[in-house]
């Protein structure tokens, strides 16, 4: 069982929050969260469907509690110039951008290294890491405008298990983490804090396609680890270049293989 979240629910009203993935699994359960606590949530995803059902979610949350709103955009991550686009679309509405959550991601296949065709590897890196690192680019900016810009990459213990046949999604994820390192440096003396989050095992369609023989019911439902967020987006947070361990609750800034 993982560790229950901080129960400190920092008050987001007024800020503005880009998380991508959102429109199922643990990116849309972030989502709702941040729009629970009074964000704006720009909410990226290829699946409209997803997308809207998530804006359901958040006006009738808007109804109850007075709090939060979400702006849809549907976005398949390979399209770069569309990246690019989007910073522009923030700046144009909001001038600053006060949290990221690059949340979205592809598995690839389960498959021995030498067995991966081209355009699956290709695939994997062009949405995990160069959409990643060109959502980073687009945005990095108008995140530094924010007085506490909040930025977080999720990753996973693939990156650092070296675990036979999952190379491709594996070398993403220590890609991603890279970035995030390199990013965090560059900003150590401002307000933005830049850090990695790893959900663990969650029950996800991504989780079901890796371990296709696993009961989910043994899993965690992805609102729970998604309720540890909040912590990486409080604007009272100091940490920056580490790793969120949901399975331990804690930042680390180096890990080991489990």
């Amino acid at each position: 069982m993982t560790p229950a979240p901080d129960l400190t629910i920092p008050d987001l009203t007024g800020r503005i929050a880009l998380v991508t993935g959102a429109s199922r699994g643990i990116g849309y359960f972030i989502a709702k969260r941040l729009a629970a606590a009074g964000a704006h949530v720009v909410a990226v995803a290829r699946t409209v469907g997803g997308l809207e059902e998530l804006d359901d979610e958040i006006k009738a949350e808007r109804a109850r509690s007075g709090k939060g709103e979400a702006t849809l955009v549907p976005l398949d991550l390979t399209d770069m110039p569309a990246i690019d686009r989007l910073g522009g679309a923030i700046h144009d509405r909001w001038k600053k951008l006060d949290l990221l959550v690059a949340n979205a991601g592809v598995l690839g296949v389960i498959s021995p290294i030498g067995h991966v065709e081209a355009k699956t590897f290709e695939k994997v890196m062009a949405v995990n890491v160069t959409g990643t690192w060109r959502l980073i680019r687009s945005v990095d900016p108008l995140l530094r405008f924010s007085e506490a810009g909040r930025a977080v990459v999720v990753t996973s213990s693939a990156a650092h298990a070296g675990r036979a046949f999952w190379a491709p999604y594996a070398a993403s994820k220590a890609a991603v983490e890279a970035l995030m390192r390199s990013w965090a440096d560059e900003t150590r003396n401002m307000a933005l804090r830049v850090n990695a989050f790893d959900p663990g095992g969650t029950r996800t369609a991504m989780r079901a396609q890796a371990m296709p023989g696993e009961n989910p019911d043994t899993l965690p439902h992805p609102s729970e680890p998604a309720g540890h967020i909040m912590r990486l987006v409080d604007p009272a947070l100091t940490e920056t270049g580490k790793i969120y361990q949901v399975k331990t609750g804690r930042f680390v800034s180096h890990r080991l293989p489990e």
